[in-house]
């Protein structure tokens, strides 16, 4: 019995040499490829150029695994929540963000099912790691939301970024595979300038990233700036401390030259006193970055509150006195749990 394995998993070098392998000339693998990643069919049947035996061979060989929309919110503030059921009845969220006065519009991507890292204001933590996303099923999220931007504002999507379920850095070859396939001109053609990739700090795949030359923006989940604090938010921060982090960090953007940003949730007496904003400002000190403050997300559960406006727009205030590029950022989608933190595939 022959088992088949999902077509989008494969590498573009990978299911060549393996094509190659059964006798398959070049173009026809390249034509193969621009069906599977820019055109985006997800049917063999469909590929007309490709011959009658070619199509039945991958049918023998390969299946297609799409995502189906299982649930579409919409929210007061124009945000779309998007929940995809796979192929094995696993589900995951995607969120469209519009900012059309800006002519802006990303999509937050899910790159695990569920979440291994148990921080401890998320809402994805607490449902535990299920399984990890293909490169196919992250590249299909970017897909399928695109149709719905363009369907409804008349635009593609500007931006990507991998900040929706799980931790990009602990899915790495899947989610490089799918960046790679989002930048390839076989494939959407994206710039790598406007896709960022979101990480609660994992130090040595940081370092990786840089080395395999992917030149994404890329964000710190920071939250804290000092160790202390951010191990009780952040477990993972006990193996992956502030001063490794800093180091990581200053070599990815010493070798890619993007710059790096912070994401900083503000706790209410908890990471938004002066103290706190001066710790900050020595870690903005090593090099060129920009830390987006983020009013927290009510998550069911969990204690924390969010700042006060004073006290964010005070501590906001402070780090821009002191030469940070800062920002505050309002929360999106929060009527419809589709905000920074809340996905938890809920209804």
């Amino acid at each position: 019995m022959i088992i088949q394995k999902d077509i989008l998993s494969f590498t573009s070098t990978d299911l060549s040499t393996q094509l190659a392998s059964l006798g398959w000339e070049k173009y026809r693998i390249k034509q193969l490829n621009n069906w599977l990643w820019k055109h985006c069919v997800r049917d063999f049947n469909q590929m007309t150029n490709l011959s009658v035996k070619q199509r039945e061979e991958l049918t023998n060989l390969f299946t297609i695994n799409s995502l189906r929309e299982d649930k579409k919110q919409i929210s007061n503030d124009g945000t779309i929540k998007f929940r995809y059921a796979l192929h094995d009845d696993k589900k995951i969220e995607s969120v469209l963000i519009p900012v059309a006065d800006d002519k802006r519009f990303t999509v937050c991507v899910s790159s695990q099912v569920g979440c291994s890292l148990t921080c401890s204001f998320c809402a994805t933590g607490k449902m535990g790691l299920a399984r990890q996303l293909t490169a196919g099923e992250i590249f299909d999220q970017v897909v399928q939301v695109n149709k719905t931007c363009q369907d409804t504002y008349g635009k593609g999507l500007s931006n990507i970024v991998y900040m929706g379920m799980g931790e990009p850095l602990l899915n790495y070859k899947n989610v490089c595979n799918s960046i790679s396939q989002l930048i390839s001109s076989e494939g959407l053609n994206f710039s790598h300038n406007r896709i960022t990739v979101s990480t609660a700090g994992i130090a040595k795949m940081i370092i990786k990233l840089a080395e395999d030359g992917y030149k994404v923006n890329l964000a710190l989940s920071l939250h804290a700036a000092d160790d202390a604090k951010r191990n009780e938010m952040m477990p993972i921060n006990e193996s992956n401390n502030l001063h490794s982090l800093m180091q990581a960090l200053k070599y990815y953007q010493r070798i890619t030259g993007n710059r790096i940003s912070f994401e900083y949730i503000a706790f209410e007496h908890f990471n938004d006193t002066e103290k706190d904003a001066k710790n900050l400002v020595k870690l903005c000190s090593h090099f060129p970055v920009i830390v987006n403050i983020i009013e927290y997300n009510t998550v069911q559960g969990v204690d924390y509150m969010k700042s006060s406006e004073d006290r964010l727009n005070n501590f906001a205030k402070y780090l821009l006195k002191h030469g940070v590029m800062t920002t505050v950022r309002k929360s999106r989608g929060k009527d419809i749990d589709a905000a920074c933190g809340q996905l938890a595939n809920k209804g």
